[in-house]
C-alpha cells in the first residue's frame, strides 16, 4: 500500500536543487522529485540510481512463490485475492527511491509542483507515457483512477479523502486540490496513485461483455508497467512477461531494473511444502521469515556445495509492529486489565529460546528500531505535546516507562501469573474449576486465534499452554488465506496475528491504522477497532507537523499512548532479511538502504553462475 515500505510520511517536501526559477513569483517551480525529509539525493540530470547496474543484461526466467491462491486480477478491489503483480503491471505518477526516505522521482509524470502551503499539487504527464496497447496516458486517466479507487476501495477512499477535486489544468497536467493547507504529505501521497486505463475499463472483453471495475475479474489487465500477464492458471500460477518496448525503461528511476524476460509465480498453500519446493529447485528465491527453518532447514547438498546461496540483508526500513491483535469491539477485550493480563502470559523469552533459536527481539514500540520509538519518560517537545492530552490518558504514562513483561524463568513466570490473576480479579473475573470465569455472566473466557499459515502455529500452542495456567482457553484456528482476509476485513474475529508497517516519515496512514473514524470501516487497517480521542489528536499533530523535530516528538507521543493501553500483544521483529537463492543471478555491489534484497527488481540473470549451479 501502501502498504508497502513506501507507505507515506508527514514532513516537509524537499526542495530540488538546480531546477530553475519559477515562471512567476506566485507560480511554484517544477520539480523532478519530491522528498519528505530534505534535499533530494539525485539532481535533475541524474542518469540512474546508485543501487542498480545500468548495464545489467536482459534475459532469463525467475520462478517465485505466492503464499495462498488468487482469484482476481482486479488489483484495486479490497475483496478477492489478487497476485502480487500490481507494481509490475501499473505505474505511479512518481516512483519511490530505495536509498532515500520517503523520496520519489518522475515516472508517469516527469515533474510536479505545489504551492508553499501544500493546498494542491500538479503533476505533468510524461509526453511518452503509454499504455501497453499504445494509447497515451492522459490526465483523464488520472482523474478517473482517483474517482474509481475512492469509490471501490473504502480504505484508499479514506486515505485520499483530503483530495476534494482532481482536474485537468493543461494538456498534460492534472491538479489535485486538497481540503485545506498545511498537510505537507499530500503532494507526495497523490504521486503514489496507481493510474488505471480508463478506455480499457470502459470497453468490452473478448466475449463482448462490458468490463466492470467494481467486480472481481480474471481477465488479464491492460497496464503501462514493465510486465504484462502472459499466461495463468487460476489459483495456481501466473506468468509475467517483460514488455520489451516499455516506454519507461530509460527513465532514470527505472534504468537497470526489471531485467528478467519472465517472472513465474507459483502458488503454495503451506510453508513447509514451499521450502521443499525451493530445495527441489522449483523456486529460485526465497525470503525466510521462520527462524527454525533458517537455522535448520537449509542443510542440504546444494547449499553445502554453493549452488544455493544464503545471504542476509540489512534493511533500515522501520520494523513497525507485529502483534496478536485483539478485537476491541468485543466486550471481553474492553478492559485494559484483561489485555495487560494477556500480555503478562506471553512468554516471549522462552518461545524465542526454544522455538526461534534466539533470532528475534521483542517489539516494544509501534515504530521499533527507529528514532521515532518512545523510550524512557517523555521529555522536551514530546512532553509538551503529551500535556495537551494529559486529561485523556492514564497518569502512569507520565511516570512509568512502557516495558513488556519479562518471562523466561520459573520465578518470572510465577510472578507474572500472580499479577495477571490479580488484574483479572480486578476486571471482574475469578477462577472456577480451573477456568477463568466472568463473575457477572458466569461465562468462561475463551479466545479464538485466527491464523492463515502454519508458521505461527507452534508459538500459538506455547501461548495456549501459558494461558491454560491462568484459566483462559486459547483456541488456535488455521484457515485459508481468502477466508482469513474476508474475516479480518469484516471484523469477524476475536484475535489474529498481523502487523503495522511503518516508515521513517509517518503521517496520514496513521488515521487508517489507529484513528477512530477507521475503527468501524470495513477493510481499514484499524483492525483492532481503536477509538481514542487522544490518539486522534496526536495523529493530527503528526500530519500537520511543521518540521522534523515536531514530527519525531509527536510520533513518540502517539507511540507512548498506543502502548499504555495494551491494545495488542507485541510479538517480535528482526532487523535482518534472510534470503536463500539458487546461485544463478547477479546483483549490484551496492544494495539500497531501504529496499532489502530488492529481488528481482534490480537483479539479473548471470549465465556463468547459472552454468555452475546446474540445469533446473
Amino acid at each position: 500500500m501502501p502498504t508497502s515500505r513506501r507507505a507515506f510520511g508527514a514532513l516537509s517536501l524537499g526542495l530540488l536543487a538546480g531546477l530553475g526559477k519559477a515562471r512567476a513569483a506566485d507560480v511554484p517551480a517544477w520539480r523532478h522529485g519530491l522528498s519528505l525529509v530534505g534535499a533530494l539525493r539525485y539532481g535533475p540530470d541524474f542518469k540512474h540510481t546508485d543501487y542498480v547496474n545500468p548495464q545489467a543484461p536482459k534475459g532469463g526466467v525467475v520462478r517465485l512463490s505466492i503464499d495462498g491462491a488468487f482469484d482476481s486480477f482486479n488489483l484495486i478491489l479490497p475483496r478477492g485475492a489478487a497476485p502480487p503483480i500490481a507494481g509490475l503491471v501499473y505505474m505511479p505518477l512518481f516512483e519511490d527511491s530505495l536509498d532515500e526516505v520517503s523520496t520519489s522521482y518522475g515516472a508517469i509524470a516527469d515533474a510536479a509542483r505545489h504551492p508553499d502551503d501544500f493546498s494542491s499539487a500538479t503533476y505533468r504527464i510524461h509526453p511518452k507515457a503509454r499504455w501497453h496497447d499504445g494509447q497515451p496516458i492522459t490526465p483523464e486517466d488520472v482523474i478517473w483512477s482517483m474517482e474509481q479507487i475512492k469509490k471501490n476501495d473504502p480504505r484508499m477512499g479514506f486515505y485520499y479523502r483530503n483530495v476534494v477535486r482532481v482536474e485537468k489544468t493543461a494538456e498534460r497536467e492534472v491538479t489535485f486540490v486538497f481540503d485545506g493547507p498545511g498537510n505537507r504529505e499530500k503532494p507526495h501521497i497523490v504521486g503514489q496513485l496507481q493510474v488505471l486505463p480508463r478506455h480499457w475499463w470502459e470497453g468490452t472483453d473478448a466475449q463482448g461483455r462490458k468490463r466492470d471495475i467494481s467486480q472481481t475479474s480474471l481477465e488479464p489487465p491492460l497496464g503501462c508497467g514493465p510486465y504484462r500477464v502472459k499466461s495463468f492458471e487460476a489459483g495456481r500460477n501466473v506468468v509475467m512477461e517483460r514488455v520489451t518496448d516499455w516506454w519507461a525503461k530509460n527513465l532514470p528511476v527505472y534504468v537497470g531494473q526489471h531485467n528478467f524476460d519472465e517472472l513465474r509465480f507459483e502458488v503454495y498453500r503451506d510453508d513447509t511444502v514451499e521450502l521443499e519446493g525451493f530445495k527441489a529447485d522449483q523456486v529460485d528465491f526465497r525470503t525466510e521469515n521462520t527462524a527454525r527453518y533458517w537455522a535448520t532447514g537449509y542443510d542440504f547438498p546444494a547449499a553445502r556445495d554453493g549452488r544455493v546461496k544464503l545471504e542476509t540483508f540489512v534493511d533500515r526500513t522501520p520494523a513497525g509492529m507485529q502483534a496478536i491483535i485483539l478485537n476491541l469491539r468485543l466486550p471481553k477485550f474492553a478492559d485494559v486489565r484483561v489485555r495487560r493480563a494477556l500480555n503478562l502470559m506471553f512468554d516471549f523469552e522462552s518461545m524465542n529460546a526454544n522455538l526461534m533459536f534466539g533470532a528475534y527481539r521483542r517489539s516494544a514500540s509501534f515504530f521499533e528500531d527507529t528514532e521515532l520509538a518512545a523510550r524512557g519518560l517523555p521529555t522536551g517537545q514530546e512532553l509538551e505535546i503529551l500535556e495537551t492530552v494529559r486529561a485523556q490518558v492514564p497518569p502512569e504514562l507520565f511516570t512509568t516507562p512502557y516495558a513488556n513483561p519479562v518471562n523466561g524463568s520459573q520465578d518470572a513466570q510465577r510472578a507474572n501469573l500472580r499479577e495477571a490473576t490479580r488484574l483479572m480479579r480486578e476486571a471482574g473475573y475469578e477462577v472456577r474449576n480451573r477456568r477463568m470465569v466472568e463473575i457477572r455472566s458466569g461465562q468462561p473466557l475463551r479466545i479464538e486465534l485466527l491464523m492463515n499459515g502454519s508458521t505461527f502455529e507452534r508459538v500459538a500452542l506455547a501461548y495456549k499452554t501459558a494461558l491454560d495456567r491462568l484459566g483462559i482457553e486459547l483456541a488456535p484456528r488455521l484457515i485459508d488465506t481468502a477466508q482469513y482476509i474476508n474475516r479480518m476485513n469484516e471484523r469477524r474475529f476475536e484475535a489474529l496475528v498481523s502487523s503495522y508497517p511503518q516508515t521513517l516519515s509517518p503521517g496520514n496512514e496513521q488515521r487508517d491504522f489507529f484513528g477512530s473514524e477507521a475503527a468501524d470501516r470495513p477493510a481499514s487497517l484499524n483492525r483492532a477497532g481503536i477509538k481514542n480521542p487522544a490518539i486522534d489528536q496526536l495523529i493530527n499533530r503528526i500530519i500537520y507537523a511543521k518540521d522534523r523535530a515536531e514530527l519525531v516528538a509527536a510520533t513518540k507521543a502517539l507511540d507512548r499512548v498506543l502502548l499504555v493501553y495494551c491494545y495488542m500483544i507485541p510479538t517480535w521483529f528482526s532487523p535482518n532479511i534472510n534470503t536463500a537463492r539458487w546461485n544463478r543471478f547477479g546483483r549490484p555491489e551496492r544494495m539500497p538502504e531501504y529496499g532489502g534484497a530488492a529481488f528481482p527488481n534490480i537483479w539479473w540473470w548471470d549465465p556463468q553462475l547459472a552454468q555452475r549451479a546446474g540445469a533446473r
